[in-house]
């Protein structure tokens, strides 16, 4: 039959019964409240000071017994004596203390259980919730960019310790040690890297970081197919893999070999983009330096004789007409045209340049309005071609 008498005295709460209407009821509920909490404060300490004396004198009672035995072995009799005796005492001292705990615990099953004893926490269990980033499909180019770039800082080194692992066992272990490698980043990174060693000619190393890629992209796979986490897929597929079983390692094989041709296109495709590039940064900047008769001034420069072309890196005007008096006329006449033509020369320079800067003036507002009127009967001077002019005046190269 159960026993229910221990339900029958529970202060359940401090404001339960009724009062009479000249007692100012909250001061009352305050003081029973305070009078309850300063009881079972008495009883905290009550008990503590009780566990402890129990358990000095257990370790007393025990030390004590040790001790005798000892003297017992080592035969000496009259100190084993007074130890007994010691031993008694301390004996019948426990057994008070034990009495004592006995009248306690009566004690502490007769006082009326209230809304802090009623019950005792089982256990307790906080539970934070980890930031869940949004999906690859509601983020934009931006923010995937941006996700990618931060992972790279935060773990190239350890997914390049990744990339070299040659080893299944070893493969596996890393991943588990490095629970945050399973993801799309570092598939993405290490076809990244594939492609680069591709374009420095490091094939074999190629070779073992494309094995590693496409681990990782078939564990992603794995994952994708049963629905769940791809930490928590590490352990199925490194076993299915390790089974070996032969349509499962063709297909893994097949796909090995058709990532490593894709990269070494990749590879090649970029080799050639880059080539072009350069090819066209040359024109630009060919086409850039075009002289008036749209010749190379460096073409035409390293065509020159060994002593133009030190006349005109030292811009030795009298040096540059004494080589070419020396030359043949038509030698002479020959490269003096090709000169001109690339604007490694300019025929009479510093008319040019005055004439630049009377345009200028006239286009700032700065210089004379009225036009002088040329005379009809002016004849119109003879241009002196390039040959005659160095053999005359100097003029700046």
């Amino acid at each position: 039959m159960v026993d229910y008498s221990k339900w029958n005295h529970i202060e359940v709460s401090d404001d339960e019964d009724e009062v009479h209407p000249n007692i100012d009821t909250p001061s009352l509920f305050r003081w029973r409240h305070k009078a309850r909490m300063e009881r079972m404060e008495e009883a905290q300490l009550e008990r503590e000071t009780m566990d402890k004396g129990v358990a000095e004198a257990r370790t007393k009672v025990e030390e004590t017994r040790k001790k005798l035995e000892q003297l017992k072995t080592q035969g000496d009799t009259e100190k084993a004596k007074a130890i007994e005796t010691r031993l008694k005492e301390l004996e019948e001292d426990e057994k008070r203390w034990r009495k004592k705990e006995e009248d306690l615990a009566k004690k502490e099953k007769q006082t009326p259980w209230n809304v802090d004893t009623l019950s005792k926490e089982g256990f307790q269990k906080t539970v934070i919730n980890k930031y869940q980033e949004k999906p690859e499909s509601e983020m934009t180019d931006e923010e995937i960019e941006e996700r990618h770039r931060t992972f790279v800082k935060k773990n190239e080194k350890i997914v390049k310790k990744f990339g070299m692992f040659k080893k299944l066992d070893d493969s596996q272990q890393f991943l588990q040690d490095n629970l945050e490698l399973v993801c799309e980043e570092t598939s993405n990174y290490l076809v990244i890297w594939c492609v680069n060693l591709a374009c420095e000619e490091k094939m074999a190393l190629m070779e073992q970081v494309a094995h590693q890629c496409i681990v990782m992209q078939y564990l992603l796979e794995l994952a994708k197919s049963l629905k769940q986490d791809p930490r928590a897929c590490i352990r199925p597929f490194f076993t299915k893999i390790k089974k070996a079983d032969p349509e499962y390692m063709r297909a893994f094989e097949d796909e090995l070999q058709a990532f490593k041709e894709r990269v070494r296109k990749r590879a090649k495709d970029r080799y050639e983009k880059a080539l072009k590039e350069a090819e066209e940064e040359l024109e630009k900047e060919k086409q850039a330096r075009l002289g008036p008769g749209g010749l190379d001034p460096m073409e035409v420069f390293e065509s020159l004789p060994k002593e133009m072309q030190d006349c005109f890196e030292s811009k030795d005007i009298s040096q540059l007409q004494a080589v070419v008096a020396a030359m043949k006329e038509e030698d002479a006449a020959y490269h003096m045209k090709r000169c001109v033509e690339s604007g490694l020369w300019v025929p009479d320079a510093k008319k040019a340049d005055q004439e630049a800067a009377e345009k200028k003036a006239a286009e700032q507002g700065q210089g004379d309005n009225k036009e002088e009127e040329e005379s009809p009967e002016e004849e119109e001077e003879e241009e002196e071609s390039p040959y005659a002019e160095i053999k005359g005046d100097g003029t700046s190269v």
